[in-house]
């Protein structure tokens, strides 16, 4: 199936939105807690794959977006 040219905008943001939080992930100092960040990512990304409402997945990127700045504010903190 041919995706229309906002669902592949959509998709790029998801995609784009997913390797920023793996690439976070990286930087959070114990093992565990990257592993543990790492399988909760790729879980709720592979759970809402299959979305196809506009508005629930706008929702989700916006979600996933602040939840990102709210990590990355985490590590910055536990650097200074």
């Amino acid at each position: 199936t041919s995706l229309s040219p906002s669902q592949f905008l959509r998709r790029q943001q998801v995609l784009q939105l997913y390797r920023k939080i793996l690439r976070a992930i990286r930087d959070v100092p114990a093992e565990a807690d990257r592993h543990y960040l790492k399988d909760w990512a790729r879980e709720e990304f592979r759970r809402n794959k299959d979305a196809t409402e506009e508005d629930a997945i706008r929702m989700m990127i916006t979600q996933g977006n602040m939840q990102l700045q709210e990590l990355q504010r985490t590590l910055k903190l536990a650097k200074s």
